[in-house]
């Protein structure tokens, strides 16, 4: 069928177009592995500004953003919203209009709050926040892809229930999506080992990287921080290589997290189960008392300087935590993979203990559709009706 007559085929839907002159004190805040963001204010409320690098970027990320962001968004909270869409006027640059979380990343949050986020609630309440926004994704039918503490967003003003959100949904994908592994993004610690032998991301993806994450929450590092981020760390993550655990990380905690991380991601358990663990630790009190201990374990680490990110080593310059093209490893794993008959081996006994109106039914291009497309080929309609003024953005 032809991909316009498809388009013209399917429900409109509708995002909200704001004017950029509603916006006042807009300044860069980070720069990541595609867009630029910037913090602005709006009718006296803090907001981000989201502009992708260039104009492939921008007509494939910036769709799929929408896309993906509005049909997860509709299922629950712990997504970080977008509110709608404007234009740079001097550099003509369309920019996403997204939700501001006060708090910063889950990492920055990490670096200043580590001593106080205690083994018997606190981590636990954080972790059952971010599982359950991954959920919330998968049940979606969505991937992330690029899952990972800087894309982990912290937002004071939110009900408490609901204050780890959830953002950087431009590589997420379809779970049903049949495309090719050949545009591989992501940061290397955070990589599923099956990635680089050049499987397709799947939610089990994605819960490998849970699993990193709730080692990030031990120890207020990023995982390999210590290495440089190069073929050599890939082929020790193939080999089952693993940060180490924690002494003070509670046994039921640690199976759990190596289960996420198993290289088989058929032994991976699914976001629901692990929201569900995390939700009977946290609001049941079953196995409060490990948590406890873990706990005085904790503050007596931290107090020999042992445990924390303020005496953990210097990290790596080679260290990268922004997502990057790895196509190139993929590439270099594949050939040695079929020249020496290269296989990794789990090392699973091995892991050494150490020291919100316009949002659900907003936008309509298919993911699949984006390509090569840049932004020259997006056509821009403007609509109004009694609820506003709001655009419609069609891919020729």
């Amino acid at each position: 069928m032809d991909q316009s007559k498809m388009l013209m085929d399917q429900p409109k839907k509708l995002i909200e177009w704001i004017p950029y002159s509603q916006f006042a004190n807009v300044k860069e805040i980070a720069r990541g592995g595609f867009g630029i963001i910037y913090c602005a204010t709006r009718n006296q409320k803090s907001v981000i500004l989201k502009k992708f690098k260039n104009s492939q970027d921008t007509s494939r990320y910036f769709l799929n953003e929408l896309k993906s962001n509005q049909n997860c968004y509709e299922i629950k909270h712990h997504i970080i919203r977008i509110h709608g869409v404007t234009k740079d006027p001097k550099l003509g640059n369309y920019m996403l209009v997204m939700q501001y979380a006060s708090g910063g990343d889950l990492h920055n949050w990490l670096q200043k709050k580590f001593a106080d986020i205690t083994w018997n609630k606190k981590k636990l309440a954080i972790l059952w926040q971010i599982s359950e926004g991954l959920e919330t994704i998968h049940k979606a039918d969505y991937i992330h892809r690029d899952f990972h503490s800087g894309n982990i967003l912290y937002d004071l003003s939110s009900i408490k229930r609901h204050q780890w959100l959830i953002g950087d949904l431009g590589l997420s994908q379809p779970a049903d999506n049949t495309s090719s592994n050949n545009e591989i993004y992501g940061v290397i610690p955070y990589i599923a080992p099956e990635i680089f032998k050049g499987s397709a991301f799947s939610k089990e993806t994605d819960v490998y990287c849970m699993g990193m994450i709730m080692w990030e929450l031990t120890t207020g590092c990023k995982p390999f921080s210590n290495v440089e981020h190069d073929i050599n760390l890939i082929f020790k993550i193939l080999d089952g290589g693993r940060p180490k655990i924690t002494e003070d990380t509670p046994e039921c905690y640690a199976n759990l997290m190596k289960s996420c991380w198993d290289p088989d991601p058929q032994k991976r358990p699914s976001m629901t189960e692990i929201r569900k663990t995390f939700g009977k630790w946290f609001f049941k009190n079953k196995n409060i008392e490990p948590f406890n201990q873990a706990e005085l374990k904790r503050r007596e680490l931290i107090e020999s300087q042992k445990l924390g990110p303020e005496f953990a080593k210097k990290p790596h310059p080679k260290a990268i935590y922004t997502s990057r093209p790895l196509s190139f490893f993929i590439s270099k794993c594949s050939s040695i993979n079929s020249s020496q008959d290269y296989n990794y081996i789990s090392e699973e006994q091995g892991f050494d203990i150490d020291v919100e109106s316009y949002t659900s039914r907003s936008l309509n291009v298919p993911v699949t559709s984006l390509g090569k497309r840049n932004i020259e080929e997006l056509n821009i309609e403007e609509t109004n009706n009694d609820s506003g003024k709001h655009v419609k953005l069609v891919v020729y």
